[in-house]
């Protein structure tokens, strides 16, 4: 006597569960947020100052043990040095 009970209570629950299914509101797409009207202003590039040694030579190690690419490397040495 199990057999068609358990049957016919499967498909009710799941006629059900889609009945619920396609009652429930959608679920919102994600977006982006969104990008500000105008960019801030950079800041202006400094002179380098005489402390820029030991910084450069601190992105050297950096680069030696491999923490950082050559790429990051070479903006970071850019930006210290105000070029």
């Amino acid at each position: 006597m199990f057999g068609p009970s358990r049957r016919v209570a499967r498909r009710t629950s799941r006629r059900v569960s889609r009945r619920q299914q396609a009652m429930a509101p959608p679920e919102p797409e994600y977006a982006p947020p969104p990008q500000p009207e105008y960019a801030p202003p950079a800041a202006p590039a400094q002179p380098a100052e005489p402390g820029y040694v030991a910084e450069l030579e601190q992105l050297g190690r950096l680069k030696e043990q491999g923490l950082i690419t050559d790429d990051e490397f070479e903006a970071k040495k850019k930006q210290i040095l105000g070029i």
